[in-house]
């Protein structure tokens, strides 16, 4: 969803990748959640950080603890940490599962926008 979003807010100033520790496949919840924001993230892969090892960056951002913990050293890269509930990991039906993700997508829309909207010169 971060990805998604940071492309969505900023993709003219950033380029953006997205990995993972433990690559699976895109949450169906997120997929909707982020559509529900005009934003289709259906085509997106789950990619592990080992693509991305030799590409030098500028920023690291890492959005769950876990992430933070286990994410490889890159480079030249200032790492930027922001610990958000996994919205995978609720429990209950489909309506508080995706109430949970909704949360997610929301908070960490809110952050992108105070952390990484561009100054003016």
């Amino acid at each position: 969803m971060a990805e998604g979003l940071l492309r969505d807010l900023f993709g003219e100033y950033y380029e953006v990748h997205s990995a993972g520790t433990e690559p699976s496949s895109v949450n169906p919840f997120a997929i909707r959640v982020m559509e529900e924001s005009g934003i289709d993230i259906s085509s997106h892969r789950s990619k592990s950080v080992s693509e991305f090892m030799d590409i030098p960056f500028d920023y690291v951002i890492t959005v769950c603890d876990f992430a933070k913990e286990s994410c490889p050293f890159f480079p030249g890269g200032i790492i930027i940490h922001k610990g958000f509930k996994d919205p995978s990991q609720a429990n209950g039906n489909k309506e508080d599962k995706l109430r949970e993700f909704r949360r997610s997508r929301d908070e960490i829309k809110l952050w992108l926008i105070e952390e990484f909207t561009p100054k003016a010169d």
